[in-house]
Order: structure tokens, then C-alpha cells, then sequence
């Protein structure tokens, strides 16, 4: 699984909620390092873009952080509930594969 740069990150658009995993956001980095997608700012405080074989896959918090709820949000470091997105459920196996040990669930 490798991360999208730049232009690549395009590849998000069109890209859906397919299910959430259940772990710590010091997990994630230590899988894929650090959030390489800037989100909206808005709902969003931290967000991954993947690519796997071909599947677009992107790892992200949804209305739960600072960006959304400012002081009552919860600190990145603090979400344990993350939003797997994709075009089709196959992102969802992808990312159960990754993290065996994790509730990894589609919606």
C-alpha cells in the first residue's frame, strides 16, 4: 500500500464512506506515516490517500475533531472510530488485511 502524492490525490474524487476502523490514530501513522491529504479543514483534521492494487482507498475522522466541533472536538491523538472511504467495499478488506488485530466493520 503505498500513499498518493500530489497530483495522484485527484484519484480521491469519487471515493465514498464504504466503513470505519477502530483504532488509535498513532497506529495509522506508524502504517502510513503522517496524513499526506490536507481535507477541508472543515470536517476533517486528518485524512490518509492510499492506493493498493489498483484500489483508491483514503482513512480519515468525520465531524469529531477540532476543525468541526473547536474546543469540544476530540484531538487527533484522541480518535479511536475512523471513516474508511473508497469506491467500492473492496477498500474496506483492504484496509481489514492491514490492521488484523483492529474491528475494521462496513457500513
Amino acid at each position: 500500500m503505498r500513499k498518493l502524492r500530489g497530483k495522484e490525490q485527484r484519484q480521491i474524487t469519487g471515493t465514498g464512506l464504504q466503513g470505519y476502523i477502530e483504532t488509535s490514530y498513532s497506529n495509522l501513522v506508524s502504517k502510513f506515516g503522517s496524513p499526506n491529504v490536507e481535507g477541508d479543514q472543515y470536517k476533517t483534521d486528518a485524512e490518509w490517500a492510499l492506493k493498493h492494487n489498483g484500489h483508491v482507498i483514503t482513512i480519515y475522522n468525520y465531524k469529531d475533531g477540532h476543525n468541526y466541533l473547536g474546543k469540544r472536538g476530540k484531538d487527533v491523538a484522541d480518535i479511536r472510530t475512523w471513516h474508511i472511504g473508497g469506491k467500492t467495499k473492496k477498500a474496506v478488506d483492504i484496509i481489514r488485511k492491514h490492521f488484523p488485530n483492529s474491528k475494521v466493520v462496513r457500513k
